[in-house]
């Protein structure tokens, strides 16, 4: 090989090796198109009762609720062992027990999904069949690897708001 051959050869690997890693720079900046991201938690809820005299644990940070939030239901318009999906505000309140006020994400931790029921002591997401405890959150039964994240929410005589 002629060194005219050996420098041609070198600007073709060089050509071929920019354009190798303008392709993959080019798809390394689309790795998430089309991807949903995921949405932040809601903060959690404590489940011991705080300072602020709150049994459930549910104050706000700071201990005090916010009197100004409207009330996103009333402690009678959750049934104790059961609850209530809120999918307009993304949450699911429960009561696990009477006056043990519980809220979680309503977005499943499978693939995104609304939950869609509450039954039997068990939060469901119909889109592929998960389940979730309502006392914790905890996954019953799969595909949904990860359990719905606490959210908080505050009682106030006998209004629920979210904090």
């Amino acid at each position: 090989m002629n060194h005219e051959q050996a420098g041609c050869c070198r600007s073709r690997r060089t050509l071929l090796a920019g354009t190798g890693a303008v392709g993959v720079a080019a798809l390394t900046g689309c790795a998430t198109y089309g991807q949903p991201t995921a949405a932040p938690a809601p903060p959690a809820a404590s489940s011991a009762g705080d300072a602020s005299g709150d049994p459930a644990g549910t104050a706000a940070p700071g201990g005090d609720p916010d009197p100004g939030a409207p009330a996103l239901t009333t402690l009678a318009d959750i049934p104790v062992g059961g609850g209530t999906v809120f999918a307009d505000a993304g949450v699911v309140v429960t009561q696990p027990t009477a006056g043990d006020i519980k809220a979680y994400s309503a977005t499943c931790t499978h693939q995104g999904c609304t939950v869609t029921s509450v039954s039997n002591g068990t939060i469901i997401c119909a889109c592929h069949n998960s389940v979730f405890d309502i006392a914790d959150g905890s996954v019953r039964s799969g595909p949904a690897g990860a359990p719905l994240p606490a959210a908080n929410v505050t009682v106030d005589g006998d209004a629920i708001r979210l904090a």
